[in-house]
């Protein structure tokens, strides 16, 4: 395929329209209008192959990754997603491979009326950059930097399955069929948490979306903030299937450090414990709490007896 065919199959394939996109794909730049009393989140990811997909990942659900992982940052916001750009750059331009990537992240971007409105094409070792661009409403974006001390710690969905997925890849024939299946559609195909989002705005003291493992992400979130933590091991959600498959050791590494998680990790107020029982409810997605806020730095982890553990890692560093 030529460059500028290929930008065509882009829109024909991404094509949805929103009263907000003046000017789309097709010009040196989008014109978006911003409705009045909102702000604008934008965020940015980047996939490479090797490195946050196995090589032989379905294109179908590399697009949908590339385009969840953005979703998920707007979703740890409370950001209602708008709209994306796409950077694609590829060794060839296979016409194959990027339709079925295409179905991906149309598939995804439909159910959250999220429109493409620009990016680029290029040559070069398989990689994927999405900018995504969600609005919040003036004084209700929620950040890092709001937790204090006595707040409740939180997490949404399960934790540590995409984790376990990869290290079952190394090794597959130590592994039912069945469970690296199901562990392996949560690495593959996240699930952004935009409606746990939405319903944070006004509960939530701080947030941040679970992608390089939940003692790294609520480290950042302590850092902002200027707090502590202390979080119970014990206390995190783990799948049927990760319990099913893995001894207790292996389960606590996969949920605490193992990263790709995309849930939210969120703080709230010790009064607010009830209300976002009722909230969560209501979502079809669980917030279980894991632990609190305290004076002081860092993430310290302890066992439901209050045994302090130290544990192998703490998460993923692209540099370390």
């Amino acid at each position: 395929m030529r460059e500028f065919d290929l930008i065509d199959l882009i829109h024909r394939r991404t094509a949805l329209a929103r009263d907000d996109v003046r000017l789309g794909i097709g010009d040196d730049a989008a014109l978006l209008d911003v409705p009045a009393g909102q702000r604008l989140v934008a965020c940015t990811d980047t996939l490479v192959a090797g490195v946050h997909f196995p090589a032989a990942t379905a294109p179908r659900d590399i697009g949908w990754k590339s385009l969840a992982v953005n979703l998920s940052d707007l979703a740890a916001m409370g950001a209602q997603p708008a709209w994306a750009m796409l950077a694609l750059t590829l060794p060839q331009a296979d016409a194959r491979f990027v339709e079925h990537f295409l179905d991906g992240f149309a598939e995804l971007a439909r159910q959250f009326q999220v429109a493409l409105v620009g990016g680029d094409t290029t040559r070069g070792s398989l990689s994927i950059t999405v900018s995504a661009l969600g609005l919040v409403p003036e004084n209700l974006a929620i950040t890092r930097a709001g937790a204090r001390a006595g707040d409740a710690v939180f997490v949404t969905g399960t934790l540590g399955d995409a984790a376990a997925a990869l290290h079952a890849l190394r090794e597959p024939q130590a592994h039912a069929p069945s469970w690296l299946t199901a562990l392996r559609e949560r690495l593959d195909r996240p699930q952004p948490r935009i409606a746990a989002g939405l319903a944070l705005r006004g509960i939530a003291t701080a947030c941040i979306d679970l992608s390089d493992g939940l003692l790294a992400d609520l480290g950042h979130v302590c850092a902002r903030s200027g707090v502590g933590a202390e979080i119970d091991a014990d206390a995190l959600p783990v799948s049927l299937v990760l319990r099913e498959a893995f001894p207790a050791d292996r389960r606590r590494d996969f949920a605490s450090a193992g990263g790709d998680d995309y849930e939210l990790c969120f703080t709230a107020r010790e009064t607010e414990t009830t209300r976002v029982a009722e909230v969560f409810s209501t979502l079809g997605c669980a917030a279980t709490r894991i632990g609190r806020i305290v004076p002081g730095s860092g993430v310290r982890v302890h066992d439901a007896d209050g045994r302090p553990l130290d544990l192998p890692r703490h998460g993923w560093q692209h540099f370390p």
